[in-house]
């Protein structure tokens, strides 16, 4: 038993108990008898504490838990996150009516004392960040989101899909005209940002017109546990209505061209069987120049720190993950200045 874990972010034993008793009860799996036999935490960083708990149910044996707990407080980046309650709908009436290979939805908890969600789902046990970035996994991946897509753009009528984020005009304009501000002023090294930036805004009626579905909205190859040949997305806390483009542009960012080609021409042979629509490739183009803004335009995330030492090539005061968010921004920059010329900005 991990008794050292902190209380601030972690419920005590006691209550983590009484939640998974609640839980399981209502769904009929053990009545009153879940037992707690082990608690771990999540290995990998999350927006929310998280954590693996290994429990014994009175009728189903031994039974490993993913548990998220939601906080009143969050950064909700700028309407592009939604909180533990949010996730947990998202698996309730998006993921479990398909029947998709997303981990298990055992259900959601809300407990009294502190007012906060928990989000109880299947852990995938040897699942491995590393394992989801080879080649064969992301091919995989196309098909699969490319499936998902499909799917949920026949269900966006449905009542059950209306509590989802949908991006707007004034969702995109704030990607654009936040990466101007943090970014515009650095006219020697960016003459182009500021032109590219307004390009970014005259274009979002494009994405707006478009056929949409239901996105990911972080479908990068870290979200999605690839095993036994199937993938298997997790983290949905940014699920939203747009343009499926979107998820197609995160996966494929910063992967070599040949692959990235492989990979969009798994997912249009998967969603569109008979054949993508003819604005496919446009809206593909303009979708990852939007991902790359959404990165750029966070100040949570491009810290003064960090966009100094951008451009200064001085990063030895850093710490070590503030390092791999200069490397990743100095991409970011580059991809973004290579798409100039699909924007007719060249």
């Amino acid at each position: 038993m991990r008794e050292h874990l902190p209380l601030s972010q972690f419920p005590s034993t006691e209550r983590l108990a009484f939640g998974l008793n609640a839980v399981f009860h209502t769904k009929g799996s053990g009545s009153r008898g879940v037992t707690i036999i082990a608690r771990q935490p999540n290995r990998f960083k999350s927006t929310f504490a998280s954590e693996i708990v290994t429990c014994r149910l009175a009728k189903n044996g031994t039974l490993p838990v993913f548990c998220k707990y939601g906080t009143k407080d969050f950064d909700r980046g700028y309407g592009h996150r939604g909180g533990v309650s949010y996730e947990a709908a998202v698996y309730s009436r998006v993921l479990a009516p398909l029947h998709t290979s997303t981990p298990s939805f055992y259900g959601a908890y809300r407990e009294k004392r502190s007012g906060q969600t928990w989000l109880l789902i299947e852990y995938l046990e040897g699942a491995s960040q590393g394992t989801s970035k080879t080649d064969e996994a992301v091919i995989h991946a196309a098909r699969w989101i490319g499936g998902f897509h499909a799917s949920n753009e026949k269900r966006l009528s449905s009542t059950r899909l209306g509590f989802l984020r949908r991006y707007d005009a004034s969702y995109y304009v704030g990607w654009a005209r936040r990466t101007n501000q943090l970014f515009g002023n650095r006219r020697s090294e960016l003459p182009w940002l500021p032109r590219l930036c307004s390009r970014f805004e005259e274009l979002i009626p494009d994405l707006l017109r478009a056929r949409k579905t239901v996105i990911h909205g972080e479908y990068y190859p870290s979200n999605i546990v690839y095993r036994d040949g199937t993938s298997r997305p997790a983290d949905w806390q940014s699920a939203a209505i747009a343009v499926g483009q979107i998820d197609l542009a995160a996966l494929t960012q910063n992967w070599p061209i040949l692959m990235v080609e492989r990979m969009v021409r798994e997912y249009k042979q998967t969603r569109w069987p008979k054949g993508e629509p003819d604005n496919f490739d446009w809206l593909f183009r303009i979708a990852r120049v939007y991902m790359v803004l959404r990165w750029l335009g966070d100040p949570g995330v491009a810290s003064p720190a960090i966009r100094r030492s951008i451009f200064s090539r001085r990063t030895r005061q850093l710490s070590a993950g503030s390092k791999i968010l200069v490397r990743k921004y100095r991409r970011f920059l580059d991809a973004l200045d290579s798409e100039r010329e699909s924007l007719g900005l060249v």
